[in-house]
C-alpha cells in the first residue's frame, strides 16, 4: 500500500503518565530513563489529565499533550513500531482509558502499536514489589498505615489489584494497615475504627504510607490531613523517602522502573520486536 511506504522510521515509546502540575519533572525524569535503556528509540510522554495539561500551560508556559494528540504525532513522524507505556499502578480505570485509545488508534493507523501493563497488574510482579517495599519501609515498634489511591466504584475493572495489595500487604506483617482515599474503605470514614485497631494491637507509633506513583496534591494534602489526625492517639508520621526526592513516591523506586522497562520489553516482543536495538 501506498500509505504504508510513509511508515518509514523505526520504534516509538509514549509514556502515558496522568500527569501532576507540581512533580512533571518526575515523568520527565522517567523519560530519560527509558531513552538510556532504549537509545535506538525516540521517547514521547503524554499527560491525560487535561487539568494539569491547561494548568503547566497557564503558570509555566510548558507545553504538554494527551495521548491522541501524542500518538497523532507519532503515527505523522511515521514510526512503524510504537509502544504505549501504561504508568499506572493498577489496571483500573485509567488504564482502560489507555486501552481504548490504542485500540482507537489501530483501526486507522499503519504502524504496529501495543500496549504495556500497568505496573502492578500480574501477582508475581505485585507480590515481589509489596513484599520488598514493606521490607524497606518498616520498622520494629511502629504500625505501617497503607494508604491507596482507590476507585470510586466497586465494579470498576481492575480493582482485584487494589483488593489483592490490601490484604497482601495485611497478610504480609503484623504492623500492617490499609485503607483509601477515595475509594473502599476511605480513611475519613473509618479512621475511628481504623485507630482504634491499631491501639488493641499495642501501637504506639504509626506511619503513614502513600501508594501514590509522584508525590503531588494528593500527597501534601491529603497525607499531611490524615498525619494529623492520627495524632491524637499516637506518634505519627509519613514514611521516609527511599530516593533522593524529599517526598516519597514510588515513580522514583528502582523497582517501579524495572517493572516499566520490563513491561516494554515484553511488549516490544508481542509486536515481534527484538529488545536489542534494531537494525535493518
Amino acid at each position: 500500500m501506498k500509505r504504508f511506504r510513509h511508515y518509514n522510521r523505526k520504534r516509538a515509546i509514549v509514556l502515558a503518565c496522568f500527569g501532576s502540575v507540581i512533580e512533571q519533572q518526575k515523568y520527565l525524569d522517567l523519560e530519560a530513563k527509558v531513552k538510556e535503556e532504549y537509545p535506538d528509540c525516540e521517547v514521547f510522554t503524554s499527560f491525560s489529565s487535561r487539568m494539569v495539561i491547561k494548568l503547566l500551560k497557564k503558570k509555566k508556559k510548558e507545553i504538554y499533550k494527551n495521548l491522541p494528540q501524542t500518538l497523532a504525532d507519532v503515527d505523522m513522524h511515521g514510526y512503524k513500531h510504537v509502544v504505549v507505556v501504561s504508568v499506572n499502578i493498577y489496571p483500573t480505570d485509567e488504564h482502560e482509558f489507555l486501552k481504548k485509545i490504542v485500540d482507537g488508534f489501530k483501526y486507522f493507523s499503519m504502524a504496529n502499536i501495543g500496549i504495556t501493563n500497568a505496573i502492578l497488574t500480574t501477582t508475581k510482579d505485585t507480590t515481589a514489589y509489596l513484599k520488598e517495599l514493606n521490607e524497606q519501609v518498616s520498622k520494629e515498634d511502629t504500625a505501617n498505615l497503607y494508604i491507596i489511591h482507590g476507585t470510586p466504584k466497586l465494579n470498576t475493572v481492575g480493582i482485584d489489584s487494589i483488593n489483592y495489595t490490601s490484604s497482601l500487604l495485611e497478610m504480609l506483617d503484623e504492623r500492617n494497615f490499609s485503607c483509601s482515599l477515595e475509594g473502599a474503605f476511605p480513611y475519613f470514614a473509618v479512621n475511628e475504627a481504623m485507630k482504634q485497631k491499631i491501639k488493641a494491637k499495642g501501637f504506639k507509633k504509626v506511619q503513614v504510607i502513600p501508594l501514590l506513583l509522584v508525590s503531588g496534591n494528593h500527597y501534601i494534602k491529603d497525607m499531611f490531613e490524615i498525619k494529623e489526625d492520627l495524632e491524637d492517639m499516637f506518634e505519627s508520621s509519613i514514611v521516609e523517602s527511599l530516593t533522593q526526592s524529599e517526598s516519597f513516591n514510588l515513580l522514583e523506586l528502582p523497582k517501579t522502573q524495572e517493572i516499566l522497562i520490563k513491561n516494554i520489553k515484553e511488549s516490544f516482543k508481542m509486536l515481534g520486536i527484538s529488545h536489542k536495538t534494531m537494525t535493518y
